[in-house]
């Protein structure tokens, strides 16, 4: 009878060990979420702002294209005022030479709309920083997500073996997705910089 009273509370502390590891299991889950769905947003904000940079760069170069074609007509224009004709001709002649160069100016730089060459290369940059940010941020969550899940499967195995210590590197592994998280919220370029 002994020995069953033994059994049982053997099978009651094995419970109560298997109800704190399936707490821990539960703990991971969450913060393995948390971090997934964070690294799915930083993830998505890379290719955005990739996507905004490359526009910007493509709307960047139009702009050098069309400015260099306006500036190649100003210059042959100005090889044609020796050839014109009278005063009038001339006249004409210039106001279209200075029409052309004050468009690619305008295309050089416009404040105004924000569309010019300066404008958009600075705006381009930008993008490029943003995204950078947010594949830094991404990087951290995935290792962070790397060691919930590494976690979890400890954890997991502690209730087959019995191995406590796998229960103890899990908690650790934990601990170290949290500070990848914080990381990624907080420094994303920490690492990168080291």
């Amino acid at each position: 009878m002994s020995e069953m009273m033994e059994q049982a509370d053997q099978a009651k502390e094995a419970a109560g060990e298997n109800r704190k590891i399936a707490l821990l299991i539960a703990v991971i889950a969450l913060c393995l979420a948390l971090s997934e769905t964070l690294g799915k947003g930083a993830q998505t904000e890379s290719i955005s702002k990739n996507v905004e940079a490359s526009n910007l760069w493509a709307f960047f170069q139009a702009k050098s294209i069309r400015r260099n074609v306006v500036q190649t007509a100003a210059e042959q224009g100005k090889l044609g005022l020796g050839t014109a004709g009278d005063d009038a001709a001339k006249a004409a002649l210039q106001k279209q030479i200075d029409d052309w160069q004050k468009t690619a100016e305008r295309y050089r730089s416009d404040p105004k709309t924000g569309e010019g060459q300066d404008q958009l290369s600075e705006r381009a940059k930008h993008a490029e920083e943003e995204r950078d940010l947010a594949e830094a941020k991404y990087h951290h969550y995935e290792l962070a997500s790397a060691a919930f899940q590494i976690g979890i499967v400890l954890a997991s195995a502690t209730i087959i073996t019995g191995i406590i210590a796998l229960a103890w590197i899990s908690g650790l592994l934990a601990l170290a997705g949290i500070a990848m998280t914080a990381l990624g919220i907080f420094m994303p370029h920490l690492l990168h910089l080291a």
